[in-house]
C-alpha cells in the first residue's frame, strides 16, 4: 500500500467547475499569508512550503497553502487554455470563502507571476508581495532557452515521468543536490502521476515586466544566482521598476530559494511581515 506523500487538506469551488485545494494553519492574530507555488511536474503548495509555512503559522498568521489549478489535488482541466488573470480570480474566490479581504501573498515561479498578477489586479486585496524568482519577467523564448526548463520539457514530451526522470530535473532546480532527498521525489512522483503531461502549457503566463511599476504595493523578491529555470535578470527589473522594493540576490543558490536557504527565507520574510519597507 502507497501512503500518500502530501498530506490532503480542504476543498473549495472557486468558480467554472474548479475545485482548489488547500492547507491552512495558524491564526490572523498578525494577518493572512497566501502561498502560492511554481510549476512543473508534481507540484503542490504543500510540498514547496512545508519548511517556510509553519513557522509563520506560529508566529501568529493566518497562512493559506493552495494548489493551483492543475497541480496537487486541484481540479485538472484536461483541455482549454487559462490566463493569468483567470487563475488570479481563482485565488481571489478562494480568499473570498475564507473570509479574508487583505493579504501578503508569497510566490515563486509561475507563482510569482499569479502573486504580481493578484498586485496588478486586486490592489486593495494584496498588502504585500514576496517573489522567489518569479515567471513572467521575459519572452517565452527566453524561458525556453533556459537549461532546467529544457530538462522539463524533455521529460514530460520524450523520456516520461519516472522517479530517475523527475531526479534530473530537481538537480538543476537547487544548487546543493543533496537537499533532493528521495522524500521529494516521491512527492513530486505521486501527484505527477495525475497529472496530463500538457498541463504545463494549460496556464499561460504573460510577460508582465512592463507592468512592474503599476505594484503599489511594498515588494521582497528573492533570487538564485545559480537558477536555471528562471533568467537572473529578472532580479534588477524587480528591483528597478518596483517602486517600494528590496531584491536579495543569494550565490551558491538555485530556483528554490526557500527549500535551499529556508532559514535566511524564512526570517527575512518575516521580518518583512512585521515591518514595513522604509
Amino acid at each position: 500500500m502507497v501512503v500518500e506523500a502530501v498530506p490532503e487538506g480542504r476543498y473549495v469551488e472557486v468558480g467554472n467547475g474548479i475545485t482548489m485545494h488547500y492547507h491552512e494553519a495558524g491564526s490572523a492574530d498578525r494577518g493572512a499569508v497566501l502561498f502560492v507555488h511554481g510549476s512543473g511536474p508534481g507540484a503542490s503548495g504543500w510540498s514547496n512550503f512545508k519548511g517556510n509555512y509553519p513557522l509563520l503559522a506560529e508566529r501568529g498568521y493566518r497562512t493559506i497553502i493552495p494548489d493551483t489549478m492543475g497541480y496537487g489535488y486541484s481540479s485538472k482541466p484536461e483541455d482549454g487554455a487559462f490566463s493569468l488573470d483567470d487563475v488570479a480570480a481563482q485565488y481571489k474566490a478562494l480568499l473570498d470563502s475564507l473570509g479574508i479581504d487583505r493579504i501578503t501573498v508569497i510566490g515563486n515561479s509561475q507563482g510569482g507571476a499569479i502573486a504580481i498578477t493578484m498586485a496588478l489586479n486586486y490592489p486593495d486585496l494584496v498588502a504585500k508581495l514576496v517573489l522567489m524568482a518569479p515567471g513572467g519577467l521575459e519572452t517565452r523564448e527566453a524561458y525556453m532557452d533556459m537549461e532546467g526548463i529544457k530538462a522539463m520539457i524533455r521529460v514530460l514530451y520524450n523520456e516520461g515521468i519516472s522517479k530517475e526522470t523527475l531526479r534530473k530535473v530537481f538537480r538543476l532546480q537547487l544548487h546543493d543536490e543533496s537537499k533532493i532527498t528521495d522524500e521529494v521525489i516521491e512527492e513530486r512522483f505521486q501527484i505527477a502521476m495525475t497529472q496530463h503531461k500538457d498541463n504545463i502549457a494549460r496556464i499561460r503566463v504573460a510577460n508582465l515586466e512592463d507592468r512592474l511599476s503599476e505594484i503599489q504595493c511594498p515588494v521582497l523578491c528573492f533570487w538564485g544566482a545559480n537558477d536555471k529555470f528562471c533568467p537572473v535578470s529578472g532580479a534588477s527589473k524587480i528591483a528597478a521598476r518596483c517602486a517600494n522594493s528590496r531584491t536579495v540576490l543569494i550565490s551558491s543558490c538555485g530556483h528554490w530559494v526557500m527549500v535551499e536557504y529556508a532559514k535566511l527565507f524564512n526570517e527575512l520574510t518575516l521580518q518583512f511581515l512585521d515591518d514595513s519597507l522604509g
